[in-house]
């Protein structure tokens, strides 16, 4: 479904496209970008607790390559103002605390990493639900 590509904003745009080929807004990418991450984090913790390191890695790194080459690729940091760089910040600050969860094995770190992308997440749906409550 995605081309594989080094460049993260291409391959963002490309996903767009093929979203939309495929019934899914950009929002609903966004969406699912995120979903996908905090799945990858509650996984990366059930691991963790289960003591299996290289699924535990793994489900990290997934995680990570999400928020990087995902969420992060969104953003439009040149129009996208102070926001934009603020939750390009945020993105970097999450990958770091996934980066030392996943060296310290702590799941504290995979929990702040949790709820920070869950807080942002959630105004995000909330944001799609009125801008579908806005449409005639």
């Amino acid at each position: 479904m995605f081309t594989h590509t080094s460049n993260p904003a291409a391959a963002y745009r490309s996903a767009g496209i093929e979203a939309q080929a495929l019934g899914t807004s950009p929002h609903g990418l966004i969406v699912m970008l995120f979903d996908g991450a905090l799945l990858s984090i509650n996984l990366a913790k059930a691991h963790m607790h289960e003591g299996k390191t290289s699924a535990k890695a793994e489900s990290i790194n997934k995680a990570i390559d999400i928020i990087g080459s995902g969420l992060r690729a969104a953003l439009n940091i040149k129009e996208g103002g102070e926001l934009a760089r603020n939750l390009d910040e945020l993105y970097e600050y999450v990958v770091m605390l996934l980066l030392k969860a996943n060296l310290n094995n702590d799941a504290a770190l995979l929990e702040e990493a949790y709820r920070l992308l869950a807080d942002v997440g959630s105004a995000w749906n909330e944001l799609g639900q009125k801008q579908l409550a806005a449409r005639p």
